[in-house]
This record gives C-alpha cells, structure tokens and sequence, in this order.
C-alpha cells in the first residue's frame, strides 16, 4: 500500500507539469479603420451563419489590403462565453468596386494551427461594398465557446468579397488572442492546482505515517535480554520434589561438594 501511494505520489507531481497552451497584425492604417467605424454607415449586415462558403478557400486580390483592429479590447483578451468586438478595414486600390460578402474566423490551436477547435460565426453582409481608391471598416462580434479552457489560442479570420463577379478572401488577422475565465479571479485550473496540492500533502502525510509506524514495531521486536541471578520459587519446588528432576540435581549437588 505504501509503494502504490508512492508511485501515485511520483505520478500527479509530473501530470501536474503538464498542465498548460501564440503569430501579425497588419500596419496597413489602422486609425483610418478606426475612423470609419465612427463616421458609421448602412453595411446592411444580414445575421450570422445564414450562407454555407464551405471549406474551400480563394486566394487575396491583389489591390485589397485589410486591417483588424480591438478597439475596445487593445489586450485581445477575450473572456469565455463573453462577445467580443473586431473591426475589420479594408482598402480597395483597384479600379473595380469591392463587395463585401461576409467575415469570418475561427479558433486554432496555437503550437497545431491546423487543428481547429472552434468555428465562430459568419457575419454576412447586404449592400456593403468599398468604391476605387476607397477604404471602409466592417464590425465583427464573435464569442468563444464559454467551457473552452483558458490559455493562448490562434484566431484566423478571413473577409470574403467580390470584385467583378470573382469571389476573392483575404486573412485579416491570424495571431494570438488570450482566452480568459469569466467568473472572477478562481478558474478551473487554480482549483485543480488547489486540490492537487491538498492531495498530495495527504499522500505525503500518509506515507510518513505508515513510515512511522514500520520504525515503531520494528522496535518493538528487538527486546532486550536481562541476565542475572537465578531464584526459585518455594511451591515449585514442593510440586517437584520427588521426580526425577530433582533427584538428578541432588546428584549434581552431591558431585560438585
């Protein structure tokens, strides 16, 4: 039993290591982004996730930069469960208008960026569109799913668009964003620390004891041996007078004199 609690020890120490999970933001203008969201404008915004894109993806037009920006989260701390709102700017240095079809993004692993863990909503857009030489901004309210753990993830979010009939999409931003617990300041991880440390201070208190215990009988089985002067008991030697014990010390008696 002490060598299980031992190794159980030894095992939730080393778990306790691993318990834990980081990329451009464009520089193209973002105070201009971030005056158009002021100035406002009818974007025609129709809702999220009523048009299917699929998986397949189209490659950027050459004459369209974007840019994102957090303007009331500069930290890109997002907390589960919670919205949080992007502006996407875009500038069109073509001769052709741009229309905006929808913006959207997901949630990444940060060391897999192949691996995705969460698809976000798709914000679709009616009547958006951002004449030559021209540049606008689209919002982007999105929330990550409120039991994802906290840590550092990758956000990837992409702005599809047409220019001529060609449907065309760009990656606004594709970095890290920190995903925090709400609920105040204890979250899952600060409790499972918790209680693994109250439980292996039982483990270790445990062992100590069953320690204790083996040094103790161990003890208890090393008695010491006395040695001194032999008396006898008077009824005893009344029970046996007679046998042949005693007379076998008489006659030894009867030698040593």
């Amino acid at each position: 039993m002490r060598i299980r609690a031992f190794y159980l020890l030894v095992f939730l120490l080393f778990s306790s290591a691993f318990l834990q999970v980081a990329r451009c933001q464009s520089d193209v203008d973002v105070e201009a982004a971030e005056e158009a969201v002021e100035e406002g404008s009818d974007l025609g915004i129709v809702g999220d996730d009523i048009q299917d894109f699929g998986d397949g993806s189209f490659s950027p037009a050459p004459d369209v930069e974007t840019v994102c920006v957090f303007p009331k989260n500069p930290s890109r701390s997002v907390t589960a469960g919670e919205e949080c709102e992007l502006v996407v700017g875009m500038r069109n240095e073509g001769e052709s208008s741009v229309n905006v079809i929808a913006i959207k993004a997901g949630i990444h692993l940060s060391y897999e960026p192949r691996a995705l863990i969460q698809n976000l909503s798709t914000q679709v857009f009616n009547n958006a569109s951002v004449p030559p030489s021209a540049q606008a901004a689209f919002p982007y309210v999105f929330a990550v799913h409120k039991f994802l753990q906290a840590g550092t993830f990758d956000l990837v979010g992409t702005i599809v668009y047409e220019i001529d009939q060609h449907p065309y999409q760009s990656t606004f931003y594709n970095s890290t964003i920190e995903v925090t617990e709400a609920g105040g300041p204890l979250s899952v991880e600060s409790v499972f620390l918790f209680c693994l440390g109250i439980a292996l201070l039982g483990l270790l208190g445990f062992w100590i004891r069953g320690q204790i215990e083996h040094f103790s009988k161990k003890t208890k089985r090393a008695t010491k041996v006395e040695t001194g002067t032999k008396t006898t008991d008077a009824s005893m030697d009344e029970w046996l007078q007679g046998t042949a014990y005693t007379q076998s010390l008489s006659s030894k008696l009867k030698k040593k004199k």
